[in-house]
């Protein structure tokens, strides 16, 4: 499984340091906070996030809100049990009665109970290019959402703000799509046979070198899926007598793959850098449980930007911390890359930082790129040791050609190697649509997470039946969002989450700000009590702000 001298090796050994000192930042999470870093010049550019406390009447009225559903489940579930009401959940049969349990009662109350009850708010399908604007299918429900029917109508025109399509290269025309279609009528669609054997194409070739090319690293790997991305390749660079420092809010992806791999775990809170430092110090000052011997490899796990908090990693301090207690890191470009930086590189280039300085880069295509896969980028010694270590290299089938294709074309925009500026005006585009969005999402009296310049913007719901509500209400009035609730979000913390994109005009994001502020209104969600001051004189780049009463 692991063999931890091929896998140092890989990742360059360094001496272990047993010296420590202190100088990082505390959590963003208490009140209302909105500052601007630089830290003694770590940050080339000011870091902007805000963090808004839960308002003290919101919580405890969410607390009920759930108390009250959770009674009225377990009645349900008792007139269930007494077929008072029809039972439609999964359940054993009554021969099978005396077997081990295949079905979970307990663990399956919210999913039966909760959950159920707002169910048409996910998995809704569409039948369009998921652009700027997609068509869906229309289905209704006549026994509470257990089971849906189609109607055989299709809502037009939808406006998308929930696709991850950051800068618009999800399109059925253009010369992405023609370039696919070319690559598509010569190599065909599959490859039916995994990179070691007879499946490694000269433009899976070609699109390594772009990649590392892109990302200013050494070498790159491509991966036909970006969770066993993560997944698959963690288990190959840590093991038995290692250490992971995972971030609290880590994607399932990085989660599975550190507990794969059979490392020691520890949790750091998000973002926090006294929180890593701390556990860095324990890891070098105590070393391993029991024997107390120094651990092989300690391993930092951070994202690019965090999905579902809008927040970027604090990516200067964390690498001035791998460097002073000689540690690796290993970065998830996921939702970063293409959409941050000057030129779409990264949340590296967004501040200014050297590629060499961080180990590991992952990062997917299903995102900017409008694709699908993942890859892996970094040294040479390193992509050559995963090549023959990863499960996802040696037994995955390899990317699908016209992906592949779809890859090149848009990476190669980005670069401007098309001849155009198309591809930088796009990284542009989606970073004053973000601002913009954010600005008067906050004017209204919204609470937003996140960092000002993250195209992932949380509007707080916080209540469990105003999540179902929102997502209803804003589908009434053509407008496509993403709500999310317990146990993906903490229990008062749910949300509805927009993705911005490039492909969204002004005249899109101002009739979705629109429909935004009326159902606000509506569902009483203006929770904020620091509203912004929309002045008219404002510069682009200050913000004031106005104590509102509580």
């Amino acid at each position: 499984m692991e063999r931890p001298d091929r896998a140092a090796a890989a990742l360059g050994a360094r001496p272990r340091a047993n010296g420590c000192s202190s100088a990082a930042h505390g959590t963003l999470r208490n009140g209302y906070i909105n500052h601007i870093v630089h830290n003694g010049g770590l940050y080339k550019r000011p870091f902007n996030e805000a963090f808004e406390e839960t308002p003290m009447l919101v919580a405890v009225l969410t607390y009920v809100g759930y108390g009250v559903l959770t009674l009225f489940g377990y009645l349900r579930d008792f007139m269930r049990q007494w077929k008072i009401e029809k039972c439609q959940n999964a359940t054993e049969r009554e021969e099978q009665k005396d077997f081990v349990p295949l079905y979970q009662d307990f663990e399956n109350f919210y999913n039966r109970n909760l959950y159920m009850r707002i169910r048409d708010s996910w998995n809704r399908p569409i039948c369009s290019v998921p652009g700027a604007k997609v068509d869906m299918m229309e289905r209704v429900s006549h026994d509470y959402n257990w089971t849906f029917t189609y109607t055989g109508r299709v809502i037009k025109d939808i406006i998308n703000m929930g696709s991850y399509n950051y800068l618009g290269f999800a399109q059925n025309a253009g010369t992405c799509q023609e370039a696919a279609d070319k690559v598509l009528s010569q190599y065909g669609a599959g490859v039916c046979s995994t990179r070691q054997e007879m499946g490694n194409l000269d433009k899976h070739e070609e699109l390594e070198k772009l990649v590392a090319r892109f990302l200013g690293v050494e070498s790159a790997m491509a991966y036909g899926m970006g969770f066993a991305t993560n997944s698959m390749n963690i288990p190959a660079l840590v093991g038995k007598g290692c250490l992971i420092l995972s971030d609290e809010l880590n994607h399932a992806s990085l989660v599975l793959g550190a507990r794969l791999s059979g490392a020691t775990i520890r949790i750091f809170k998000h973002n926090n850098m006294q929180s890593l430092e701390k556990l860095l110090k324990d890891a070098i000052v105590h070393g391993q449980p029991r024997t107390r011997r120094p651990w092989k490899k300690i391993l930092i796990l951070v994202e690019g930007i965090y999905s579902m908090e809008g927040s970027i990693v604090r990516l200067p301090e964390v690498i001035a911390l791998k460097k002073k207690y000689k540690s690796y890191l290993y970065l998830d470009e996921a939702h970063s890359i293409g959409a941050l930086g000057p030129s779409g590189r990264g949340v590296v280039e967004y501040f200014g930082l050297n590629p060499e300085d961080v180990d590991v880069m992952m990062g997917t295509f299903t995102k900017s790129f409008g694709a699908a896969g993942g890859y892996i980028g970094g040294k040479k010694e390193l992509i050559d040791y995963l090549r023959t270590s990863s499960h996802s290299a040696v037994y995955a089938t390899s990317m699908s050609p016209p992906v592949v294709e779809q890859i090149i074309t848009s990476m190669k925009c980005i670069m401007g190697e098309d001849g155009t500026t198309v591809g930088k005006a796009r990284v542009q585009q989606l970073a004053e649509n973000t601002r913009y969005f954010r600005r008067r999402l906050k004017e209204m009296g919204f609470i937003i997470y996140g960092n000002e310049d993250s195209p992932v913007v949380p509007l707080m719901l916080y209540m469990p039946a105003k999540i179902g509500a929102f997502g209803r209400e804003m589908l009434k009035r053509n407008i496509g969002v993403v709500v999310v609730g317990f146990p993906a979000t903490p229990i008062v913390e749910s949300r509805a989450r927009f993705c911005l994109s490039a492909a969204h005009t002004k005249e899109m994001l101002d009739t979705a700000l629109k429909e935004i502020n009326e159902v606000g209104d509506l569902l009483q969600l203006k929770y904020s009590r620091h509203r912004l001051v929309p002045l008219l004189d404002r510069p682009f780049d200050e913000t004031t702000y106005e104590e509102t009463e509580d």
